[in-house]
């Protein structure tokens, strides 16, 4: 378990806080991350790489010389926010271009890309290779569906690599896709992960028993069985690396980097011991082994489990390996001295604006949208534990974590944009971009996503009707079904979602009133997320749950449909106020 913490929401802020304190001679803060503390050279490509926190040394403790530019640093378990990822990738750039890679999971996904899209349009070059080593994961035909696991360290040290040596972002791009290719690797555990405050395991393991292929954050594996001996764990992941050979590539003769990674709780000496057969079983099968790595490269705080990491090397790759690097968790060969950089805080893309007032009554609106995040808020805090609960069956455990940052953020935002005489449309987008960039993760971004499309038709003037209202929630599913691809029967937020914007637009249409339209709507939300229980998943946060997430609803459209029904309330009160104000004024 994780002993100590202060406040849990506080964690990821403050372990990067002393991570950057211990870690000065290579790393320095900046918004969403760390870059390096060091020089590059002018025009070189910028390699950034990310994910969540917990998993140490990725991802900030792979950045220094010869290997990363910069880490974007999400919350636990949470990918970046597109914010962070922008604003490390603005810091890091060198003008060569910036080459972003990350292990491929959906949050990551759309927020890297999201960040990418943003940096391209500033004319920043921009790539992407995102890593998909993790072979239990998805079957060999749909390797491009893989989850990256500790093969993260062969792309992220290949495209460095690449780009010390003067490749431009292209030919980094090539390459770091080559090592992609030619890296395989599968895992085991035995026990769970806690994260900070929680008082149960985010997923367990039988007692006395092995989960094979289970993922880093707890995704259900390939199989079970007891605790083997240390041989047979090396026979095991062996064999499935050696049954799966990246193409072209012939074992006999062939040259493999092995990297044996411990998940967090395992001892070293434990490690070593099966390493030990590893090492006999490569040779034997005439592989010639090529600086073995044995030790923790990506570990899930304190799992206990290993995975076993197949690089396989060819002329190219080889040259690569032996560039020297020098990062606080990650040392290989002599790098020379390196010129600290200026310490000028970067500035991470963000304009500080002037709140425009809005009219009077959008003002007033804009205190009713406040009035609705209380409420959200209060919801999600209520039910934070529960949806925690149900994302650790049909997710990666920090949904109800994860929606509490993100909401958190937006109301004070909202308050600070109300307090400053902000419109609607100005509070709400505010709100939106303050729930993005804290939450981070798949829903952090969906729920940016939403509130800003609902915000641009609220407006900063005159007092917004039902029916546009209605308007601005069909944007936020649209725009939310456009930013993630999913489709009713994905068992997503969408399975909710659609169902909501099209009943309350039927019934604002059919000439109800608007507390009446939102509350048959949130009945449609809540009837549609319970039957996602009965959903096979095939996109988000559930997909690679496969079979395990059926019978659990998806946690996602659950919240939706908690918060849309208390909103519910609040605009019947709102409502109910404005009436009796009304009357008294004529009376």
């Amino acid at each position: 378990m994780t002993r100590l913490w202060n406040e849990p929401a506080d964690f990821a802020d403050e372990m990067i806080d002393g991570f950057v304190a211990a870690n000065e001679r290579y790393v320095r803060r900046v918004p969403g991350g760390v870059v390096r503390s060091t020089t590059s050279p002018a025009g070189q490509v910028a390699v950034v790489v990310g994910g969540g926190s917990g998993h140490y040394p990725a991802f900030g403790g792979l950045v220094g010389p010869g290997l990363a530019h910069g880490a974007a640093m999400g919350n636990l378990f949470a990918s970046p926010s597109t914010q962070q990822v922008y604003a490390v990738a603005r810091a890091a750039d060198n003008g060569g271009g910036v080459f972003l890679s990350y292990g491929n999971y959906a949050g990551d996904v759309l927020n890297f890309d999201a960040a990418q899209d943003r940096l391209r349009a500033e004319g920043i070059a921009c790539e992407t290779v995102t890593v998909t080593d993790d072979i239990a994961s998805a079957p060999r035909e749909e390797k491009h569906k893989r989850r990256g696991i500790a093969g993260d360290l062969t792309v992220f040290r290949v495209a460095a690599a690449a780009a010390a040596a003067g490749a431009d972002l292209t030919e980094v791009t090539r390459l770091a896709r080559h090592a992609n290719e030619r890296t395989r690797s599968f895992g085991v555990a035995f026990t769970g992960c806690t994260l900070p405050g929680a008082e149960q395991p985010l997923f367990t393991v039988p007692e006395g028993r092995m989960a094979i292929g289970l993922g880093i954050h707890g995704e259900p594996g390939v199989d079970e069985t007891d605790i083997p001996t240390a041989d047979e764990l090396a026979q095991l992941l062996g064999e499935k690396l050696l049954a799966e050979v990246p193409d072209g590539v012939d074992v006999e003769g062939a040259r493999v980097v092995p990297i044996l990674n411990g998940l967090g709780s395992l001892k070293y000496e434990e490690l070593f011991v099966v390493y030990r057969r590893v090492a006999q079983l490569l040779t034997e099968a005439g592989v010639e082994i090529v600086d073995p790595h044995v030790g923790e490269y990506c570990t899930s705080f304190d799992m206990a489990g290993a995975s076993l990491t197949l690089f396989w090397l060819d002329d190219e790759l080889a040259d690569l390996w032996e560039t020297p690097v020098d990062t606080p968790a990650y040392r290989r060969g002599s790098v020379a001295p390196q010129q600290r950089a200026d310490a000028v805080a970067p500035a991470d893309g963000t304009v500080q604006e002037v709140i425009e007032p809005g009219d009077a009554a959008s003002h007033a609106t804009a205190r009713t949208v406040l009035a609705a995040l209380r409420t959200l808020v209060g919801t999600v805090d209520t039910h934070a534990d529960e949806l925690g609960r149900m994302d650790a069956i049909a997710g990666d455990g920090d949904h109800g974590i994860g929606m509490q940052r993100g909401a958190h953020a937006a109301l004070a935002a909202a308050t600070a944009a109300v307090d400053a005489g902000a419109g609607a449309r100005t509070t709400l987008a505010r709100a939106a971009d303050a729930w993005s960039d804290k939450a981070g993760g798949t829903s952090g971004a969906l729920w940016g996503v939403m509130l800003t499309a609902i915000a641009a038709r609220l407006g900063d003037e005159g007092r917004p009707g039902a029916d546009e209202l209605a308007a601005g929630v069909a944007a936020a599913s649209r725009g939310v079904t456009d930013y993630g691809k999913a489709e009713i029967g994905d068992k997503t937020l969408v399975d909710a979602l659609v169902p909501f914007s099209s009943t309350l637009i039927g019934a604002v249409d059919a000439g109800a009133a608007l507390a009446d339209a939102w509350r048959t709507a949130a009945d449609a939300a809540t009837r549609a997320a319970v039957a996602t229980a009965d959903l096979f998943p095939r996109r988000g946060r559930a997909r690679t749950h496969g079979q395990n997430s059926v019978g659990t609803p998806d946690p996602g459209a659950i919240s939706l449909a908690l918060i849309v029904t208390a909103i519910g309330e609040t605009l019947a009160a709102e409502t109910l106020a404005a009436e009796n104000q009304k009357e008294n004024a004529h009376g």
